[in-house]
Formats: C-alpha cells, structure tokens, sequence
C-alpha cells in the first residue's frame, strides 16, 4: 500500500457518505459543465454558485449557445458572484472551443490551460473531475489539508510551493489501486462502512443519515483521492476552526498530534474591507445596469446619483469600460455591452 493508501481508503468512504451533492458532480455534468462550476467556484462559496450554475446552464448548456449570447445577458447572469470579468473571460473560453475544438471541450492539458482565463488548477480539476485522468489537482483546500496531516504544519496560504506541488503529486494514489476503486462504488455497503467509521470519529450523524446510495460510475482512485481530500478541507479541515473531532483521518493527522501549531496563521496581506473601495463602487454600477429592461440605459444623472465620490466613481467606470463590463455612451450614460 503506498504512502497514502490507508488513508485514502478512508476518505474514500467518507467521501461516499458525506459528499455533498452538488450538480456537477458524480457524472451529471458534461465537461462543458465541470468548467463552468470551477470558474464560477473560484473565491467564492460552493452555496452560492449553485443556482447561479444551474441558471446558467439552463439557458447556455454548451460553449456554442455562450459563445453566441449577448454579452449583456451574460454579464447579468453573471449575478453577484463577484469579479465579473470571469463571466466574459469564461464566454471567450467558448468562443474557442465552439471555434477551435468542435464545442468539444479538449481532453488535453495542455490544450485546457491555452483557453482564455483557464489556469493551473481549473485545466488540472477539468482533467481529474471531467474527463477521469490521473492528475494531481492544487488548490487551497487540498493544500491545507496534505500540509497538516503530511507535513504537521499549517498551509499559509498564496501561491502553492515546490514543497506542496511535490507532496501532492507523491500522495497521489496509483489508478491500480482497486481496492480503493471497489469502496467507491459498493453503493449502500461504501455508505455503510463509512457511518461506522463516522461512529467512531463522532462524526454528524444528521448530514451522514441525510445521505442516500448514489449510483456511481466507476471513478478512479485519484479521482476520488482529489474529490475528498478537497471535501475534506472544505467542510471538515477548515482554516481557521477545523472539525477534528469529526474528521475521519485525525488518528494519522500529524498536524493534530502535534497541538495544531500556528492554526489559522496566514502569510498572505490581511482581506481588505469591502466597504468604501473600488470593488463596491464597480459592483453598483454593474448592479443599478443588471436591474434595467433590456436595451435600457442609465442616464448621468443617476450615474452620478450612485456614489457620492465622484473622482472614485469616474475611475470605477473607466475600469469597468476598460473591462469591457459597460459601455460608455457620449452623454455620459451607460449601458451594458452588445
């Protein structure tokens, strides 16, 4: 068994009785899908992007159907799931692959990570998540965790070192590793033997017996290895007040023999308030266009009526027209782009 292996077994288990049940997730989302989830994911809660994903996908199922839509319509979907300019990036993504690949979503990295606005990690989950291959997938969450129960230490945030690229692709479990495999996909057994395991760790028993068998394809071990142990993170082994006493690997967990040292410590800068910076501002302007009829535009005057700041207000809009989030019409109104 390799390095990882028992504890992979376990997870496996938990992961079967405790995912949360998300659309994308288990085989229900084209790859298309898989992509759109992780943009719309990144800096922002799973609980609300799921509606926004599901609205979404409704109405633009494929890179096709996005490519062609109005980038208006695509800028109010868009919502409030903040930093709208992912919304435009993500449509001119489709635009290359309803182009380029046939509105086939490329089943390779290298070709993922070419797309506009797709970096390390989302062409990394899209390869694990979407199309089953044995890669290993870093972002926080996974960092966090493989740091703490690996390493004993705490994961300080930014960019991911060579120290933790290279833990996570030693962890990664070997695809010929069945028994992990065979847990997976037992169904009822795998949610079975995982509420046992669950007793023992004093883990919830309403989420465990909320949990219904799923039917499930066969995924791979590395497959499921990525899947849980970024579950794990999200919902169990949190940064700053991790769910031990639930947590289904705490008996490995070097971080907690250890006393949990330096929990919660952060190397990156403080998050920044909200109110009263750029980001506010943008976010109304975009806001009082989404709220308008189709075709509509906002006058100056109600420009103007939106923030008492106007030097910071003025600059707010030249970055959002510089975005191409709005347009900027000759009297000084503005309207979402055509």
């Amino acid at each position: 068994m390799t390095e990882s292996g028992d504890i992979a077994l376990r997870l496996a288990a938990w992961w079967e009785a405790n995912a949360r049940d998300l659309p994308w997730r288990f085989g229900r989302a084209t790859p298309w899908g898989v992509l759109v989830s992780e943009v719309m994911s990144q800096q922002t809660q799973m609980s609300r992007v799921v509606p926004y994903w599901t609205t979404w996908m409704g109405r633009w199922p494929d890179a096709r159907s996005l490519a062609s839509a109005p980038k208006a319509d695509v800028i109010t979907a868009w919502g409030r799931l903040g930093y709208p300019r992912r919304a435009l990036r993500l449509q001119e993504c489709a635009r290359v692959v309803a182009d380029d690949y046939a509105d086939e979503l490329p089943h390779d990295y290298d070709a993922l990570v070419a797309l506009p606005g797709i970096g390390d990690y989302t062409a990394s989950a899209v390869m694990s998540f979407a199309f089953g291959e044995r890669i290993a997938v870093i972002d926080t969450n996974i960092r966090r965790v493989l740091s703490r129960v690996f390493l004993g230490v705490e994961s300080r945030g930014g960019a991911a070192s060579p120290v933790e690229r290279a833990l996570a692709n030693r962890l990664l479990p070997d695809d010929g590793f069945t028994d992990m495999a065979d847990m997976v996909v037992r169904g009822s057994g795998a949610v079975e033997d995982a509420g046992d395991a669950g007793d023992a760790k004093g883990m919830n028993n309403k989420a465990r017996s909320g949990r219904r068998p799923r039917a499930r394809r066969r995924e791979r071990p590395s497959v499921v290895w990525n899947q849980s142990v970024m579950e794990l993170g999200a919902v169990v082994c949190t940064a700053k007040s991790p769910l031990c006493e639930a947590c289904p690997i705490a008996d490995d967990c070097a971080f907690l023999k250890a006393g949990r040292p330096g929990l919660g410590e952060r190397r990156t800068r403080p998050r920044q308030r909200f109110q009263g910076t750029d980001r506010q501002v943008r976010g109304m302007v975009l806001e009082a266009l989404r709220a308008l009829p189709a075709n509509a535009v906002l006058a100056r005057n109600e420009v103007a009526g939106l923030w008492k700041d106007h030097v910071q207000l003025d600059a707010c809009i030249a970055s959002l027209d510089d975005d191409g989030l709005v347009e900027m019409l000759p009297d000084g109104s503005l309207r979402l782009p055509r």
